[in-house]
């Protein structure tokens, strides 16, 4: 399996996160199952080749937007596999289609559906590039053009202050002093975050905080457990072990014994 991995151009950082594409070569008559768990950031996934299943999610289309989603769900992957991604800032999805992002939570939608013909451009442009670094510089030009049409900049930085006060504390800090920080009442704020976000707060605080594990674990794969669960944040041992539940389907002994400890949100 062969992976590439680009980070976007000074104007599009606080909207993209990073571009990375894979290209997997599957073995006649094998599959390979991939689980997806909740990374607080949004992408757009096109499959340049074949497309993968899942019984918990709809791969209908070649060109899907993924919104924010507190739950996983598995990838079936049977045939050659070569998809380009877009990951983005986790407010910055909200910059390019003027939809509420909460309308995207758990939910795979094809582009189709919100712009069609940037839809059909991608696909028929980066079907007919092989470089990695011809496809990043294609979407990069098509999204300049979004921004172009942005709206709310205000709000829109307000709330990429509060992001970075929540990545800066690793999930581990007070609803009512990100809604004081950003000067909005503590509804306005829960309102405004599930409109540029899609998801509420606490729940997304939740997700930075297993993302930190992830990434703490990832950085000292000898911490045991009981370490790890205090080091980031988790009340106590079941805690830590129901929210791993929740949003990997594993206790977290299984997840890190199974899955590639990487932590999108904090790599």
């Amino acid at each position: 399996m062969s992976y590439d991995f680009a980070y976007p151009a000074q104007k599009l950082k606080p909207y993209i996160k990073q571009y990375w594409a894979i290209e997997n070569v599957v073995k006649n008559g094998e599959d390979y199952t991939q689980r997806i768990v909740p990374s607080g950031l949004p992408e757009l996934i096109i499959y340049i080749d074949h497309k993968p299943t899942s019984q918990k999610r709809s791969v209908e289309e070649h060109c899907l937007l993924n919104g924010q989603h507190n739950d996983y769900y598995d990838i079936l992957i049977c045939k050659n596999l070569s998809l380009f991604s877009i990951s983005f800032q986790p407010q910055g999805l909200s910059q390019f289609f003027k939809i509420p992002l909460s309308e995207l939570t758990n939910q795979s939608v094809p582009l189709k559906y919100i712009n069609r013909a940037l839809s059909d451009e991608l696909q028929k442009r980066l079907s007919e590039k092989i470089s990695f670094r011809d496809r990043v510089h294609i979407a990069e030009n098509y999204f300049y053009q979004l921004l172009a049409n942005n709206q709310n900049y205000f709000e829109f930085r307000r709330l990429s202050d509060t992001i970075e006060i929540i990545r800066n504390a690793r999930g581990i800090v007070e609803i009512d002093l990100l809604a004081q920080n950003a000067c909005w009442s503590r509804k306005q704020f829960e309102r405004k975050f599930l409109e540029y976000i899609g998801m509420s707060p606490k729940k997304y605080l939740k997700i930075v905080r297993f993302q930190s594990a992830v990434f703490t674990k990832s950085k000292n794969t000898a911490l045991s457990m009981t370490e790890l669960a205090y080091a980031c944040g988790y009340y106590d041992q079941s805690h830590f072990i129901n929210e791993f539940k929740i949003l990997t389907g594993m206790t977290p002994k299984q997840y890190f014994y199974k899955e590639n400890s990487v932590s999108d949100f904090f790599q």
